[in-house]
């Protein structure tokens, strides 16, 4: 049996399903909440403006360097071991990051909540995939994962502002350890304790490992440090070639490994292959799509950082919605492939509605279009992103194919966000002490927001690689093929 292969515990599946969802929103509620801290956080501990970006980046920085192999020790170690660990490197880091006193510690603080996530993300992805045996249980569970971490940013902005505002910044950080010991509580209760071979838990691919992760993580720095350092700057150019070299070793040694971090076959998953595709443009044009509504409801209208947040509120509740209620009827009713076709057309289209609809105006109301598609389309494919990475994977390999899913997003987002403010910023002076009219910010934010949608319409068609027929995790998803000769016997990890 390996790590990851289902097994029942006493857990009720409702209860299970809302204990993956509370961990998947505190991953999301963790990734934005410090935003509306940020000002605070530099005058207390001393941030330069240009450093300050950190508070936030160096979170990506320890996610997107560190998600590949915390996939595959969610395979090994077992899923529930992984995700207790997780919360807890969660918790302490939030311990230590509201009592920082100097940038340096704090943003250590952030780094390490991104090592959590990294194990946290795949963690829950792979116990959906290995709890719930019936389709309609695991496509429920991912409808409520889904909207978990659809709401979960706009929960961030909301409960930040207000803990900032009430109590001061260092909330932002310890309001995260109740969350994490109830999550924790919950987990130990209600799921078994992961059937770990010995064998298995030995074998690691550490040349691998750390390649990737060296890789990967210099890859995401360089992307997020180059709008400010430059990017024909020296740094960034020797941050992305070394990062470049280190994941193209990394695929040469995993072809010479016997037990790679992410075996080749994978690739050859079309359900995997396409969700790293789709999720790439996707993460390029949401993340996009978060900064321009910032920067037209602050820099534009006027709102404060919690009104901002705020404003977000009609967009996490059809995110519900497109969840739990739109993404089930679809898949049911024309599978996977239509709801990420439809999904990618939808977000592609919310764009293109702001842009149209941006204007120097004070009033929110001609905006709330766009929201209302964005929130509904954005919760319907963000699961159905995760539902096809896992599709075609043994339960062995559902932590790497999240884990690989994700990585993509990280890297999509960091580019496609990187290159759509450039479309942004082309009319505007840049130069220190500039002011720029407000009518030339927003035609760079129409223009940004223009591209991005064309951008994710072209992407919807990626999601004809998708297998036609309706989606069906348990037809779709492999038997592992182990007899009792080849797989040593388990032993129970708490």
């Amino acid at each position: 049996m390996s790590a990851s292969s289902p097994v029942r515990s006493a857990g009720r599946p409702g209860t299970k399903m809302a204990l993956l969802a509370f961990c998947m929103l505190i991953f999301s509620i963790d990734y934005n909440i410090v935003y509306v801290a940020l000002p605070e956080i530099g005058r207390e501990v001393g941030f330069s403006a240009q450093s300050l970006q950190w508070v936030v980046s160096a979170y990506s920085v320890g996610l997107g360097g560190a998600l590949l192999i915390g996939g595959r020790a969610v395979d090994r170690l077992g899923a529930r071991r992984m995700l207790v660990l997780a919360l807890a490197l969660y918790g302490i880091a939030s311990v230590a990051g509201g009592l920082a006193t100097t940038p340096g510690l704090l943003v250590a603080a952030r780094v390490v909540q991104g090592l959590g996530g990294a194990l946290l993300f795949p963690a829950t992805l792979s116990l959906i995939n290995t709890s719930f045996s019936e389709d309609a249980e695991r496509n429920k569970a991912y409808a409520w994962w889904g909207t978990a971490g659809a709401s979960g940013a706009i929960i961030g902005s909301m409960v930040g502002g207000l803990l900032t505002n009430y109590l001061g910044w260092a909330w932002v950080f310890y309001v995260n350890v109740p969350l994490c010991l109830i999550a924790i509580a919950g987990l130990l209760s209600n799921f078994a304790a992961d059937a770990v071979a010995q064998a298995e838990a030995r074998r690691f691919d550490i040349p691998g490992a750390l390649l990737a992760t060296g890789g990967s993580t210099l890859l995401v720095f360089g992307l997020i440090s180059g709008p400010e350092a430059g990017w024909a700057s020296t740094q960034t150019i020797v941050t992305l070639a070394v990062g470049l070299a280190l994941g193209i070793g990394f695929f040469a040694v995993e072809a010479r490994t016997a037990d790679p971090l992410a075996p080749s076959r994978l690739f050859g998953y079309r359900g995997l292959l396409t969700a790293i595709l789709i999720i790439f443009v996707f993460q390029g044009a949401i993340n996009t799509l978060h900064y321009l509504f910032f920067i037209q409801l602050q820099d534009v209208m006027g709102y404060s950082p919690l009104e901002a947040g705020l404003a977000f509120l009609p967009m996490s509740a059809v995110a519900m919605l497109g969840s739990n209620k739109l993404l089930p009827n679809v898949i049911k009713r024309w599978g996977v492939r239509t709801a990420l076709f439809a999904g990618m057309l939808g977000v592609g289209a919310a764009m293109i509605v702001l842009a149209a609809t941006m204007s120097t105006s004070q009033s929110f109301w001609p905006l709330l279009p766009a929201v209302l598609l964005w929130g509904l389309f954005a919760g319907m494919i963000y699961p159905a992103m995760f539902m096809a990475a896992g599709s075609d994977a043994a339960p062995d390999e559902q932590g790497v194919a999240s884990a690989l899913t994700q990585t993509s997003a990280q890297i999509g987002g960091a580019m496609g966000m990187a290159a759509l403010i450039a479309v942004a910023n082309s009319g505007l002076d840049l130069s220190e002490g500039a002011n720029n009219p407000l009518a030339d910010v927003v035609n760079g934010l129409q223009l940004s927001a223009l591209v991005g949608g064309i951008a994710a319409i072209a992407g919807a068609f990626l999601a004809f690689r998708v297998k036609s027929q309706k989606a069906t995790a348990q037809d779709e998803t492999p038997a592992p093929a182990e007899t009792p000769a080849e797989t040593p016997q388990p032993q129970t990890v708490n």
